[in-house]
């Protein structure tokens, strides 16, 4: 199962991420994951990211695509995996449609979470996140069972200091400008499958996993 997970900030893609790895037995991969991996260990391509990275760049998109190829070259994607955050742009997707084929594979489906931009602004500002292991909880819909502590590790869940209502909304801007023609050049491509993310989130997780299985 190769499949890409869109949405906007705050609609949930962290929490629904582990659902599907989960069901499907794939890696869940982001960019920002790929970038840590390289630049700890030294590698190569890690060294020219983060000569960017050091200068307040954004790594580019050549750049990126060759990590993320390398990522999937691993013996845990032999089965799939779950991209996150990446392509955010078509400029990206097509690199990656690129860097798939000369791979000999193929996305099977791209998820896309929708969730009204009000309903965004509440979700995010609510958000918490564990400052050792990056579980994600918030405090309505998804409360920790002890307040401030992570369920999973115990360690303390903290605001990101980007999730205000000022922040979030021009996240949501970026987001729709860059990001959102992917709806339709997946769309277009046959393999989009949306999703009601409104709902409670173990209801989108179900939906999430009964679309890809083709139920």
């Amino acid at each position: 199962m190769r499949t890409i997970l869109l949405g906007p900030p705050g609609a949930g893609k962290g929490t629904q991420a582990e659902t599907i790895v989960k069901e499907f037995s794939i890696p869940h991969i982001s960019t920002g994951d790929i970038f840590r991996s390289n630049i700890k260990e030294g590698t190569s391509l890690g060294k020219k990211a983060k000569e960017y990275m050091d200068q307040g760049l954004l790594v580019p998109d050549e750049l990126t695509v060759e990590l993320v190829k390398d990522r999937l070259l691993n013996d845990d994607c032999k089965n799939g995996f779950l991209l996150d955050g990446f392509p955010r742009t078509i400029a990206q997707a097509d690199a990656l449609e690129g860097a798939l084929k000369s791979m000999n594979q193929h996305l099977d489906y791209v998820v896309n979470i929708e969730v009204d931009s009000s309903l965004l602004i509440t979700r995010a500002v609510g958000r918490r996140v564990c400052k050792d292991c990056g579980q994600t909880y918030h405090m309505t819909f998804n409360k920790p069972s002890k307040e401030g502590i992570c369920d999973k590790c115990g360690g303390e869940l903290l605001q990101r200091k980007d999730d205000t209502e000022e922040t979030v909304s021009k996240r949501i801007s970026v987001y729709q400008e860059q990001t959102a023609p992917l709806i339709e050049y997946y769309s277009n491509k046959g393999i989009l499958v949306n999703i009601n993310g409104e709902k409670p989130i173990a209801e989108v997780g179900k939906d999430i996993v009964a679309k890809l299985r083709g139920r």
